[in-house]
């Protein structure tokens, strides 16, 4: 049972727990988003389009005391591990689901689509819970590069993607105070990866265009909730 475990966690691991015993199952379902079409002179047609995000499933439960079903070498009390997912779901960000098992191993980010649970009589105050996660596909404007070159001897622009930021499952700080060298510029290049938000940053904080031009070394600067993605 060694290689056997789950684990969920958030914020980058700032918060987390391994689920005290492993649930007899997990259920992985995938699909695509197909349509049925009725076309004349044809009859039905069946139209592909692009696969749904994988879901995974699984119940099991919290125990109020240890016993040998425990393989996590940390136990908490029911009701942390419901305030945890609880808090998790409301803050409407991704978690980190890691499942590792005889035949293969998952390491996704997901969403809490569903947390059910309930105490149940008799129990001794073990708490049963069902869940069901979605993976989550981190999004971000694609920045691209146009670069002119001469083919045939007509000039012709080419539109090149930038490579993507890798994601970071960590939530970006609601404040940044100012240090020497700062630029609006420069924070909202470091923590959303798009520099031409430093006008949202400015409006947000009520900068003047000169506290801009020369930011404040020490000011607490407000910053948006919907960070995206963010380089440490």
């Amino acid at each position: 049972m060694s290689n056997y475990g789950f684990w969920l966690s958030f914020n980058n691991q700032q918060e987390g727990f391994q689920l005290p015993v492993n649930p007899g199952s997990i259920e992985i379902s995938d699909g695509v988003n197909g349509r049925t079409y009725d076309v004349a002179g044809l009859g039905e047609i069946n139209v592909i389009k692009s696969p749904k995000l994988t879901e995974y499933s699984f119940s099991s439960f919290f125990p109020a005391a240890s016993s040998p079903l425990v393989t996590a070498p940390i136990l908490l009390d029911p009701q942390l591990y419901i305030d945890y997912i609880d808090s998790w779901m409301a803050s409407k960000r991704p978690i980190r689901f890691v499942f590792t098992g005889p035949s293969f191993d998952l390491n996704v980010a997901a969403s809490i689509e569903e947390f059910r649970w309930k105490e149940v009589a008799g129990s001794g105050g073990d708490i049963d819970y069902t869940l069901r996660l979605k993976r989550y596909v981190f999004y971000t404007a694609q920045r691209v590069t146009v670069a002119s070159r001469v083919v045939n001897g007509v000039m012709s622009e080419v539109i090149q993607p930038e490579p993507q930021t890798r994601p970071n499952d960590r939530l970006p700080p609601s404040t940044y105070t100012i240090v020497s060298g700062d630029t609006l510029w420069a924070i909202a290049k470091r923590f959303f990866d798009d520099g031409a938000r430093w006008r949202e940053l400015q409006q947000l904080n009520g900068l003047t265009d000169a506290q801009v031009k020369a930011l404040p070394i020490g000011y607490e600067l407000w910053l948006p909730e919907t960070g995206g993605t963010m380089n440490a």
